[in-house]
């Protein structure tokens, strides 16, 4: 199981950083590329190429403005893509969520705000084919619902 996240720009690092954390918590490695899709395109598609090869991959996108990245990932990717856009503030998360949600047809973004939520979403897809990621987010669920107790 691993998780490929794809910042577009270096300045989503600390963004990435909160998703690696998050993910590590559920025992969840992970591989961090910095691409473009504006600007280098080519090396977009040639690290979604190379993970097309392998099983249980999770991608997990940071773009912001003109989320082209997601889109292009989901485009040519046979894996699931998730788009976790960073934002500063509330003015900044109008103008990022609005470009992630608006894909093209037959583009499959998920989008999800929060890096911890982002981690969870890739911990319950890995749980559709491993049993002890499925425990593991069994436990999770039984130990949010105790706190209401």
């Amino acid at each position: 199981m691993k998780v490929v996240i794809i910042m577009a720009s270096q300045a989503d690092k600390e963004w990435a950083e909160k998703i690696q954390e998050a993910l590590e918590l559920w025992g969840l490695a992970s591989t961090l590329h910095l691409a473009s899709a504006h600007k280098v395109p080519e090396k977009v598609f040639e690290i979604v190429q190379s993970y097309n090869r392998e099983k249980e991959v999770v991608y997990i996108t940071i773009a912001g403005r003109s989320n082209g990245l997601s889109g292009v990932v989901a485009a040519n990717s046979v894996h699931p893509v998730i788009a976790c856009p960073p934002f500063k503030d509330k003015d900044d998360l109008a103008v990022n969520i609005m470009s992630t949600l608006q894909m093209p047809s037959d583009t499959p973004v998920l989008t999800v705000l929060e890096p911890a939520n982002a981690a969870a979403a890739c911990a319950r897809i890995f749980g559709l084919i491993n049993d002890e990621m499925q425990e593991l987010v069994q436990g999770k669920i039984d130990e949010v619902k105790e706190t209401f107790e």
